[in-house]
């Protein structure tokens, strides 16, 4: 096959990384060969420059190291070290768990305490003996192990799940395997439980979901299985799910029409309701952002056509004005020509003009706005996650606390809510205040 189906390719990320090495070459194919016979170090991933034809390869991937924004970078990381799985003994693992089954740091290969070595990178130079991470260098039928930072134990075995059974399809939505721990070992919280930590993701709330014992799921689409944990402190996690290696069953080819929220929604259409041309998924500019393709691979994100992977009210896209983050897509709707022409009509204008605006401090605005001002979506006042809260609609009836939409109950500056961030617990909305033609 193909040099570059080893490799996951992201347009317009550039990754900060000490140890490079810079070469010219004249496409991706010849930079991805000089990733494979580098010497210098253990190269992981490659970027390259389509303009100046620059290749740099590198010994560290996204998951180790910063990314930001650079137009023209496209980088390629190689799959072997996203894997977080083993197949079979697991001689090939190159994932970077760094501790054993009982949560002991690994020593690193190369040094020579607590424990002399017989497995070192010199001795060894195809193993993958980078780092402390676990690896099976000897082919031991127990699978991936590490020597110890214990001085009472030399060698211990490492917990890595298997590649083949419980693994997840898509983004694992439809996950129903019985992992019970985050990716970095802690127990989950049982989902009928509001201790340590209170939610909103009960059987009652969300009956298809699968939400039993306190197995790992991804019930609002998240990029993976996650759960919350038993640890006072760390209010949830992704679990470590690896992705099925065989395909999805095949699902169709997708609507070419608008039903419900367009979630199904697989057409070419891509301009914007306001006229903006999209952005492709796959390109990090004029809009960064996590949508990439390859990691939501049954979300339909080809090219620049609208879609709604989050499930938004309809499609949408990121656009290319550098001063509209994203907008809305006018999709004709499924049910008739008649009904969908007048459909098209009420898309565009759902909510009246003077409701995309706020007056004074916008406590009366009713507008269907869900964004903040940094362009992170909103959490519904009635959910309790990813941030727990005082401001619910049956404490503020007045104040029309529906869906995710931004409000005012407060009597703040202007209108806010709370995010789906758990980073960040509340914003500002990305919404103007009224012109009342008083000034320019």
């Amino acid at each position: 096959g193909d040099i570059l189906d080893d490799y996951l390719r992201t347009d317009g990320v550039w990754i900060l990384t000490r140890n490079k090495q810079f070469y010219k070459t004249n496409n991706e194919k010849e930079c991805a060969e000089k990733c494979e016979a580098e010497r210098n170090f253990n190269c992981r991933a490659f970027l390259f420059t389509r303009k100046k034809l620059q290749c740099l390869t590198l010994a560290e991937n996204a998951k180790m190291t910063v990314t930001f924004n650079s137009t023209d970078a496209v980088l390629y990381e190689k799959k072997i070290y996203l894997v977080q799985c083993k197949k079979g003994i697991g001689k090939d693992y190159r994932g970077m768990e760094a501790k054993t089954r009982r949560g002991v740091p690994c020593q690193k290969w190369a040094e020579k305490t607590p424990h002399n070595p017989n497995y070192t990178p010199e001795k060894h130079p195809n193993a993958g003996l980078d780092e402390n991470y676990c690896r099976n260098p000897d082919g031991d039928e127990s699978g991936p192990w590490c020597y110890t930072t214990d001085p009472a134990t030399r060698y211990d075995y490492c917990n890595i799940p298997e590649c083949e059974g419980q693994c997840m399809q898509c983004n694992g939505e439809d996950y129903h395997g019985e992992v019970s721990r985050t990716e970095s070992g802690l127990e989950c919280q049982r989902w009928d439980a509001q201790e340590p930590h209170m939610h909103g993701f009960t059987l009652k709330h969300f009956p298809e979901k699968d939400l039993k014992m306190n197995y790992c799921r991804n019930p609002d689409g998240e990029l993976r299985p996650w759960c919350f944990t038993t640890s006072p402190t760390k209010r949830w996690e992704y679990c470590n799910i690896p992705r099925c290696t065989t395909h999805p069953p095949f699902s169709g080819l997708g609507s070419q029409c608008l039903s419900g929220k367009g979630e199904n929604y697989r057409g070419r259409i891509a301009i914007t309701e306001l006229g903006n041309a999209c952005q492709h998924w796959n390109t990090q500019f004029p809009h960064r952002h996590g949508w990439i393709p390859d990691r939501y691979p049954c979300k339909g994100l080809e090219e620049n056509y609208c879609r709604n992977p989050n499930g938004e009210k309809r499609p949408w896209c990121y656009t290319i004005n550098s001063s509209v983050r994203w907008e809305y897509c006018a999709i004709p709707h499924c049910d008739g020509t008649e009904q969908g022409i007048a459909g098209m009509s009420e898309v565009p204008v759902q909510v009246p003009l003077s409701e995309e605006c706020y007056r004074d401090k916008g406590q009366s605005y009713r507008g269907t706005a869900s964004i903040t001002a940094s362009g992170k979506k909103c959490q519904a006042w009635n959910s309790m996650f990813p941030h727990r809260h005082e401001k619910t609609p049956d404490r503020f009836p007045n104040a029309d606390l529906r869906d995710n939409y931004c409000r005012n109950p407060d009597g703040d500056n202007s209108p806010w809510c709370f995010t789906t961030d758990p980073s960040m617990t509340w914003e500002y909305c990305h919404l103007k205040r009224c012109d009342d033609h008083t000034q320019e």
